[in-house]
């Protein structure tokens, strides 16, 4: 026995230390290393990788996507989605879940087949685009909002394990006040239920704002872009970056110069361009994620321990 522990606890504690270290620098170093070789010189990253910081600083890179007006739109695109889809489709997801959760509901095991399909099976992507075309949302921007509205059934299994451990008894005081199901579901469901809707609402979030598939598939303009599909592009193809560059030429001239001279020393580059543009738009959801954090835990695991 060493300090009260045996000899294997602390072993055990040594190798968990060491362990979530690696982890955590296996997580967190290539953003990083992303970052710092997005603020270094072009022309001297080609010398060779960095390892903790940047040799030849310089913002020139992070000011030419800032500044691109392709961007601004696709950020606005992007936001504007990630917010509505976010807020309407959880809203339209929990009410979902609530009816189903009720045992006077009719039909349940019709819908619950109908649920768990929708799990495994999907039209694929021809029927999609067939249908996204007859509703006449292609190359519209509500094809980002319109066949996003309902989170999908795992949603709804999670939410459902939540109703099911509010008491019974505060629906039936609800109803013999005389409150409809519209009045127990926003002021009894909803507000217990913050925890696993915070969840929800960060994974949903995420989920959107990475999406690219849908602008692939179903967009050709170049004002209906986001944010995800252009790096997709950048980093698919030097000419995108080239592309990039000469739009902040041709709207910014203010920076033209600058940013002139800069292409001319090699201070920008394809590289730096595509990995400056990979972490602007990775930090938004990076600063959302440490405020919802603290609902992860109980709102995933609330209904799952019965008694």
């Amino acid at each position: 026995m060493v300090g009260g522990k045996s000899l294997g606890e602390h072993v055990f504690r040594a190798f968990n230390i060491v362990f979530m270290i690696v982890l955590m620098f296996a997580t967190i170093y290539p953003f990083w290393y992303a970052v710092i070789s997005s603020l270094n010189d072009g022309s001297d990253l080609m010398r060779g990788p960095l390892i903790l910081w940047p040799r030849q600083f310089t913002w020139v890179s992070w000011r030419t996507v800032l500044l691109d007006p392709g961007l601004l739109q696709a950020l606005w695109i992007t936001v504007s989605r990630t917010v509505i889809v976010t807020a309407v489709s959880l809203l339209l997801t929990a009410m979902f879940a609530y009816a189903f959760s009720r045992p006077y509901l009719q039909g349940k095991k019709w819908y619950a087949a109908i649920g768990f399909t929708s799990m495994y099976f999907s039209g694929g992507l021809i029927p999609s685009f067939l249908l996204i075309n007859w509703l006449g949302l292609y190359d519209n921007y509500w094809v980002y909002i319109i066949p996003s509205l309902f989170g999908g059934f795992f949603n709804v299994i999670i939410l459902i394990a939540n109703y099911k451990a509010i008491p019974d008894s505060l629906f039936e005081s609800a109803k013999m006040d005389g409150a409809s199901e519209f009045r127990i579901f926003f002021q009894i469901v909803l507000p217990l239920s913050k925890p696993v809707l915070a969840a929800l609402s960060v994974f949903s979030a995420v989920n959107i704002w990475n999406d690219y598939g849908t602008t692939l598939y179903f967009t050709q303009s170049s004002n209906l872009q986001t944010l995800q599909y252009m790096i997709l592009k950048l980093l698919q193809t030097s000419s995108a970056a080239e592309q990039l560059s000469n739009s902040v030429l041709q709207n910014n001239p203010q920076v033209a110069d600058l940013l002139g001279s800069a292409q001319g020393s090699g201070m920008v580059s394809a590289q730096t361009l595509q990995l400056a543009t990979m972490v602007i738009a990775s930090i938004p959801m990076i600063i959302i994620y440490p405020f919802a954090q603290r609902y992860f835990a109980k709102g995933v695991l609330l209904g799952s321990i019965k008694g």
